[in-house]
Parts: C-alpha cells; structure tokens; sequence
C-alpha cells in the first residue's frame, strides 16, 4: 500500500457538524446537528454545500471562489472568525463538533448570510483610491506615475484586503460601537495615505482624525489576528495615529 503523504484525498471518516443559523422568518436562531462524510482535504465549507445539498436546502450560505481570494464564506467556526474554505475538517474538528454560526458584527440577513452594505459604506467613506490635486489624472492622464520599490513597499503590504469582513467581525470596538469605522475601511484609509503618488495626504488624516475612526481603536489586535490575507489592520492604525498627530503638530493641512 502506498503511503498516504496527505497529498491526495483519504477518508477519515465523519465529522459532526453543528450549525446555528438565523432564521429570517421565525426572526430566531435555530440549531441543527449534521454528521457528513469527510477527507483529509473536506473544508467547513465543503461540509455546508454537502448539508445544504443532501440535508437542509433551507440552509443560506454564502461563497464564490472556494479557495481564500474572494472573502463571500465569512463566518465564525468555533467561536472564531474565519473564511469556511480555509478551514480544514480535520484541523477545527479535532477536538470535538465544529460548531458555524453567521459573523456578529453584521448585521444577519439569513441562515449565515450577513449584510455588508454598512461595511461597503464605511470602506468607501475614506475615499479609497488615489486622490490627485487634477481629478481628471484619476481617468485620463498623459504620464506615468513611478515608483521606487520602497515607495510601493510603504502601502503594498495594506493592499491585500479582500473586503471578507473578519477584522471587523474580531474587533471588540466595532462590536460596542456601530458608529466605529472598523478596522478594514481605517487599514484602508492608510495604504491610500502611505502610496506615494497621492496628494490628499493632509485631507485624509483629517477625514480620520475622530474618536469613531483613529482614535477610537483600543489596539486589542484581534483584527489582524483573523485576517486571512496577513494584512495588518492594527499596525495600519497605529502608523494613522503617529502620522496624525504629527500632522497637528505641524499645523494642519494647507492642501485645498
């Protein structure tokens, strides 16, 4: 018999499955228990397409890629957030039942599906694109804009957010206080910031300068703990909070 190196699917049996969804119609949480077929390579969200498909059609989840890029499989698995098609059965599942439920943060739409229009709002409130004191250069501009490897090294490592909604789900202020803007719109507002070729600088740390924005984060740093992409919410802020106060000790922004 060949050894199994893990590099090819092998059945390692069943695995329980308990999933605490929000049902829309009742306006309650419901809790159901499933045993599914499992390998080494089954995802938590491979086992909620095999219970929506063979179990429960009822059953609301939401994915796209299946494999970690576009962030839509959000939700919490064992009582931490987490992307369900990184989460391997035979990882979360050692110790016991997995136990899924929809993100806290959101608010629920149904089953583990979450809305994310508040989330949307706040990303696009620290205008996240490149302000240019031209606003056509934004569209149509006759040059190239350079970089040098460490001006693209400042901010690429806050440009991999893919928008799934774990940092603010961790985060314990977001949670406390709806008017916070989260830990992915203020990562975000910083990788704009950082990028050398924009000229808004002085208008964004002044858009941010606010108890709901910079200075609300307690820097528990759970956001960056859960993301999945290794950006870093909690540094991004901390680097708002040294270039703000910095700006108000020189005045402020004389930029129009």
């Amino acid at each position: 018999m060949a050894k199994d190196d893990g590099s090819t699917p092998s059945s390692i049996g069943e695995a329980e499955i308990v999933v605490r969804a929000f049902d829309s119609e009742a306006g309650q949480f419901r809790r159901r228990h499933h045993t599914v077929k499992v390998t080494n390579f089954t995802t938590v969200l491979d086992s909620l397409i095999s219970i929506k498909e063979k179990e429960d059609p009822s059953l609301s989840v939401r994915y796209s890629c299946r494999m970690g890029i576009c962030g839509s499989c959000a939700m919490v698995v064992n009582g931490k957030p987490r992307l369900a098609c990184e989460a391997m059965v035979s990882k979360v599942g050692r110790a016991g039942p997995i136990t899924v439920e929809p993100m806290r943060g959101h608010p629920i739409l149904r089953g583990l599906v979450t809305d994310f229009d508040e989330f949307f709002d706040k990303h696009r409130s620290v205008k996240p694109w490149v302000m240019r004191n031209n606003p056509q250069e934004r569209f149509n501009t006759a040059k190239e804009f350079k970089q040098t490897d460490e001006e693209r090294d400042t901010f690429l490592p806050f440009a991999e957010c893919i928008k799934c909604g774990l940092c603010v789900d961790a985060c314990p202020v977001s949670n406390t206080n709806k008017e916070f803007l989260g830990p992915q719109a203020l990562a975000q507002g910083y990788r704009y910031y950082a990028d050398s070729k924009d000229q808004g600088k002085g208008r964004r740390l002044e858009l941010l300068d606010t108890m709901d924005a910079t200075w609300g984060c307690e820097f528990a740093g759970a956001c960056s703990e859960v993301c999945p992409k290794g950006v870093d919410p909690a540094l991004a802020i901390q680097m708002l909070k040294v270039e703000t106060a910095k700006h108000r000790l020189l005045g402020g922004s004389k930029e129009k």
